[in-house]
Parts: structure tokens; C-alpha cells; sequence
């Protein structure tokens, strides 16, 4: 692993983690290229950025749940290979109910260039350190709709409040949103702009 990056929950305790392209509840429907444990990598100056992020959480009474953070090249390259295979069903409904796998690209969903491979972008949600369950986002995870879009129509108020509550810690902590993900956060002042990383993560 680059010297400048670091397994995140080495540097943020109390964070808890899902790396969802290591499992096989993806997507994809398998584990991807690139993801050989389910732990989550960072850059260190995203670990000290997502540690005041918890720490803000915290004092609402949230934690913040990890799905993704570095993303390898061969990750992404192993997507562009997976949107030209033939649609099976296996994971439409879930993840893609209203566009075919290669508009994925076209909408802006999935990058051919992602800035999850510079090391500074996280996936990530809002769980309710009381009772551990996670936080009505109006979506899950890689849902490619516009539900899942920031000002999305269709969700219910708690929905929409625990959106901008997330929205609000994180650009508190240094980090802009995504128009068209709700849970998809990239650190303004990200150390790698230009360089796209391909070592797995093992």
C-alpha cells in the first residue's frame, strides 16, 4: 500500500465499515477485482478529515458506516467490463430498477476515471448509536434513480433530514457532495487530484 494511505479504521476508531465490493452484495452480484478483504482504505489526510466527521456525528447521537473508500483502478476497469456483459436480473431491481447497466456511465453513476481511485472519496451513511440500526435514507447504497439524487423527490421528511444531516457533517469536515449520490462524499483539499491508484486492497 502507498505510504500516504492507511487501512481507516486503523486511524478513526469507533467507525464502522461494510466494504460492499469485497462481498457479494454489489452491484455486480460478486466480489470485485482489486477488493481481497473487506476493510476500507483511505488517504491518511480522509482519515483525519472522516475522524472529526465521527466526532460530529457523535454528538447527534450518529455513527458513520463505511462502504467504500479507495477504489483500485482494476475495480473500476472490472466494472466497465461487467456493463457490457448481458443483463442477467440478478441485481437490477435493487440497483439499477430504470436503466439498462450501460447507462450507469452515461447518468453519472459510475465513472470510467472515479475519484474513489485518488484515495479521497468515501461511501458512507448514518446508523443511530442507541440501537445500531441505520438511518432512513430513502435509498440504499448504489441505487442508480434519481431517488437517490440530493433534493430527491419521493422520500419522507426523516428521509430528507437525515440526508442533509449527513450532507452537513461531512461538508463541516472539509468534504463536497455529489448531486446524484447521496451517500458519496470527496475531500476538498484531497492530496492525489491527478493520480488514480491501482494497488489492491489486501
Amino acid at each position: 500500500m502507498n505510504d500516504d494511505f492507511a487501512f481507516v479504521d486503523e486511524l478513526v476508531p469507533g467507525i464502522r465499515w461494510d466494504a460492499k465490493y469485497a462481498t457479494w452484495d454489489n452491484f455486480t452480484g460478486k466480489p470485485v477485482d482489486g477488493y481481497l478483504a473487506n476493510r476500507i482504505v483511505g488517504t491518511r489526510a480522509l482519515c483525519a478529515a472522516l475522524a472529526e466527521a465521527r466526532e460530529k456525528a457523535e454528538s447527534h447521537g450518529l455513527g458513520l458506516l463505511l462502504w467504500d473508500g479507495y477504489r483500485p483502478q482494476r475495480a473500476v476497469d472490472c466494472f466497465l467490463r461487467w456493463s457490457t456483459q448481458p443483463e442477467d436480473g440478478r441485481t437490477k431491481l435493487r440497483h439499477y430498477p430504470n436503466i439498462d447497466r450501460a447507462e450507469m456511465f452515461e447518468k453519472g453513476y459510475v465513472a470510467a476515471k472515479s475519484g474513489h481511485s485518488r484515495g479521497s472519496t468515501v461511501d458512507l451513511t448514518l446508523y443511530h448509536l442507541s440501537t445500531d440500526e441505520l438511518a432512513a435514507m430513502g435509498g440504499d447504497h448504489d441505487l442508480m434513480d434519481p431517488v437517490s439524487h440530493h433534493g430527491a423527490t419521493g422520500i419522507s421528511q426523516v428521509e430528507a433530514r437525515n440526508r442533509q444531516c449527513l450532507r452537513a457533517i461531512m461538508e463541516d469536515c472539509g468534504f463536497s457532495s455529489y448531486a446524484c449520490e447521496w451517500w458519496h462524499y470527496t475531500l476538498n483539499d484531497e492530496p492525489h487530484p491527478d493520480t488514480y491508484f491501482d494497488f489492491p486492497i489486501e
